[in-house]
């Protein structure tokens, strides 16, 4: 015997009730085109709620009891597809161009800190693989500025993942908590890692059993924490920000808010990383946009409001 949910027939009015809620509370639109993924997704949660109405449902969801439901609402509205090393072209740029400008520009001012936010991180591939890079390009400095004499001896001893002085702080932020906790606890299979050659898995991760663990000198580098980005509040002074692939959620109204918050976010001159099929052009005249070898990034125009 069906669910009674199975039967329910959510009308177009409903539907557009429900998607102002949803914007409301994290900016996710929803146009014609997904209409059935929204409805697939309603139809789920009234099945495990065991209601067999969208009006129950709804009154459940504004009421002050609904709070923990719209949560489990809003995460299975999001596709949480990611993967270690993603767009390589863009990651080539940000390691071998911004970052090591970054670097170059640091030492000068004396200035050991590198503070990095992935808005959006999903199960934690995204803020690990900038971990691993940013460990990878402050090895190769240091290791270029010592004395010919010391590099040999220095080589064959235990390095830190990141050189002294230098503090590397990636803040991991997510609006799914399941997503959240499966980063937290950062392992792995096999399948997940088939992006990663053997060499990264030898330096950043240990095998136990089936699965890859990262090792924990990376994890102390990533704060996950839960965000909503509809909300006012964002963390500041970062250097960089990856945001990719979740602009795409979001109206163009939406969008052009999150990109002047964003720009609130960063230090004069950082960059912005969208996703492959995501732009910040016609929305903002705040970022000029930074592209090479088929990798784009947007770099916040130092002096604009």
């Amino acid at each position: 015997m069906s669910s009674p949910a199975l039967a329910v027939q959510i009308s177009e009015a409903e539907l557009k009730l429900l998607q102002a809620l949803v914007y409301q509370e994290c900016g996710m639109h929803f146009d014609a085109r997904r209409t059935h993924f929204l409805q697939d997704r309603l139809l789920r949660r009234l099945r495990d709620c065991q209601m067999d109405s969208f009006y129950s449902y709804y009154r459940l969801l504004i009421s002050a009891q609904g709070r923990d439901e719209l949560s489990r609402l809003v995460e299975n509205l999001t596709v949480n597809e990611t993967s270690f090393f993603r767009n390589k072209a863009q990651l080539d740029l940000f390691q071998k161009h911004v970052l090591d400008e970054l670097i170059l520009q640091k030492i000068q001012r004396r200035d050991f800190s590198i503070r990095i936010w992935s808005a959006g991180c999903s199960t934690g591939q995204e803020p690990y693989t900038l971990v691993m890079l940013i460990a990878d390009s402050l090895a190769y400095h240091h290791l270029r500025t010592l004395p010919p004499s010391t590099s040999a001896a220095i080589s064959m001893a235990p390095k830190p993942l990141i050189p002294e002085p230098w503090k590397v702080e990636i803040l991991a932020s997510d609006i799914n908590y399941s997503v959240l906790r499966y980063a937290q606890e950062g392992t792995y299979t096999e399948n997940q890692m088939g992006s990663v050659d053997y060499s990264y898995r030898l330096r950043y991760f240990d095998k136990v059993g089936e699965r890859y663990v990262i090792k924990n000198a990376v994890k102390d580098r990533v704060h996950f924490d839960f965000h909503n980005l509809k909300t006012e509040f964002l963390p500041q002074r970062h250097d960089m920000i990856f945001c990719r692939n979740v602009m795409m959620y979001f109206d163009e109204a939406e969008q052009k808010r999150l990109v002047n918050k964003f720009a609130r976010c960063l230090v004069p001159g950082g960059y912005i990383f969208v996703g492959h099929a995501e732009s910040l052009l016609g929305l903002t005249e705040k970022f000029t946009m930074v592209y090479r070898n088929s990798g784009t990034a947007y770099r916040h125009v130092e002096g604009a409001p």
